[in-house]
């Protein structure tokens, strides 16, 4: 897990995973990768993953941010280790861009991601307030927890 880089910011690498307090902004640069956001509105508390896989062939221990189902894994022993409960939280999901189009559907590695974000969504009964997925390209993410707070910066990949 990353420490915030001089106590505010904190730059997530694909794989990562971090949860914090108000006094920190989480930022990441996502291709067909997903960003996971939640945040809990009365603690000012939060987190954000940046996952790569849906899921690995054989889990194992310890849990990985690489992949979407272990990453939400993590989020939630921080919901249990603050005493909070999932629905008090507010998910946003960002990411998903197709990096190199004309690849079938059953290869697109963005589209993976993006329906693992979705499900376990639902699968938590988490509150979406909002997401910014698919299409081509990439993104720039900021979380500010103190606030909720997402920005988000779609680049499209240019048409040849």
């Amino acid at each position: 897990m990353n420490k915030p880089i001089a106590g505010t910011e904190v730059l997530l690498q694909p794989g990562e995973f971090y949860f914090g307090g108000a006094a920190t902004r989480i930022r990441t640069l996502l291709g067909s990768c997903v960003a996971i956001t939640m945040w809990h509105p009365a603690r000012k508390i939060g987190g954000m993953c940046h996952y790569m896989l849906p899921s690995r062939q054989t889990p194992s221990r310890p849990l990985d941010g690489k992949y979407a189902d272990e990453a939400m894994a993590l989020f939630m022993l921080e919901v249990a280790r603050h005493h909070t409960r999932p629905e008090e939280y507010q998910v946003k999901l960002f990411g998903g861009g197709t990096m190199f189009p004309g690849y079938s559907e059953k290869t697109n590695i963005a589209l993976s991601n993006v329906r693992a974000a979705r499900r376990l969504v639902k699968q938590h009964h988490l509150r979406l307030r909002a997401e910014d997925l698919g299409r081509n390209g990439h993104r720039n993410v900021i979380f500010d927890i103190s606030s909720g707070h997402v920005w988000v910066r779609h680049q499209k990949l240019s048409e040849s």
